[in-house]
């Protein structure tokens, strides 16, 4: 996380994945993903949400494939 980063509160976060604010604060309370605890305030930063999509994106069979390299 970078000190100049933008902090997102749960509805930013939840607006940004197009997802519900529910999701967002099981997210936390499962500690799923880091975030930023402000008195009793959450904060999650952006870098963080964007490491959290690139980790669950699931990779086309053609990318999949690839790794094992061409059948002889």
């Amino acid at each position: 996380m970078n000190n100049d980063e933008r902090l997102l509160t749960v509805d930013e976060a939840a607006e940004r994945l197009g997802t519900g604010v529910r999701f967002i604060r099981r997210l936390v309370q499962e500690r799923r993903i880091r975030y930023v605890k402000l008195g009793k305030h959450v904060r999650i930063a952006d870098s963080v949400l964007t490491a959290y999509v690139e980790e669950c994106t699931v990779p086309t069979l053609r990318d999949a494939r690839s790794r094992f390299g061409k059948a002889a």
